[in-house]
């Protein structure tokens, strides 16, 4: 891996006098499984914004697939996907309209479309439930869908934004099996999450303090830097030094 797929260069949001992304420089290769942590207050759902498309940055530089954060917003919606905590899915809506309307918002072709459900479908093992509403699914059950929805367009990267709260240990990690697959696939997986066993199975994790990226690294060499044995306490180590809250 050697193609970066997001670059920052001192990307900065301020609201008024309060400065909520702090100059924070980072680069995220093709394929690789990022972690993005920070304490609440620590400016990363800002940050996220902005990699999005959906924030325009204050100063600094950033290209996400290739496209710039400030002129090229729409292009970079289209190239990434996106699945929040809540899951993205619409419970009134049945699993094959739910896959439905999302490949058309992520602007699949009918032909594409009816493809993609098939196979997706047959991947997850819902061929059964094609036609249940999304409401009455387990809650592992929407997770995967949700982000299978979030990639069926084959993205550059996907934005999880702490996508396995709320869920037993057993199907987090089911939902990372699906993360992994996603990355040998090819596609970039940025994540926020507060569970530190997931960030020892990202490639590389970023923590932000106060806005600001204060480690970034391996999570083995991260522990090695604050000689410690858990990611749990890399965090603590550093969130203690926080000056702003929630």
């Amino acid at each position: 891996m050697n193609e970066n797929v997001i670059s920052c260069n001192a990307l900065t949001k301020r609201f008024g006098d309060f400065t909520a992304v702090d100059s924070i420089t980072f680069d995220v290769e093709k394929g690789e499984i990022f972690g993005f942590l920070g304490a609440n207050g620590a400016g990363k759902t800002t940050a996220m914004r902005m990699l999005c498309g959906l924030s325009i940055p204050t100063s600094g530089e950033a290209t996400i697939a290739g496209f710039n954060v400030y002129k090229e917003t729409e292009k970079i919606k289209k190239n990434i996907g996106y699945m929040s905590q809540k899951f993205s899915l619409y419970d009134d809506l049945t699993v094959q309209e739910n896959i439905t309307f999302f490949a058309g918002i992520y602007g699949l072709s009918d032909k594409s479309i009816k493809e993609n459900s098939a196979s997706l479908l047959k991947q997850l093992g819902m061929e059964d439930q094609a036609n249940k509403r999304v409401g009455s699914l387990p809650l592992g059950w929407k997770q995967k869908l949700a982000f299978s929805t979030a990639i069926i367009h084959k993205p550059e990267i996907v934005f999880l934004d702490e996508p396995t709260g709320g869920v037993d240990p057993v199907t987090r990690r089911q939902f990372w099996d699906l993360i992994y697959e996603a990355s040998g696939n090819g596609i970039t997986v940025f994540v926020t999450t507060h569970y530190m066993d997931e960030a020892e199975y990202c490639n590389r994790v970023s923590i932000m303090v106060d806005g600001r990226v204060e480690a970034l690294d391996t999570p083995t060499n991260l522990k090695k830097q604050f000689n410690v044995s858990t990611m749990d306490e890399v965090f603590y180590h550093l969130a203690r030094e926080a000056k702003r809250g929630e």
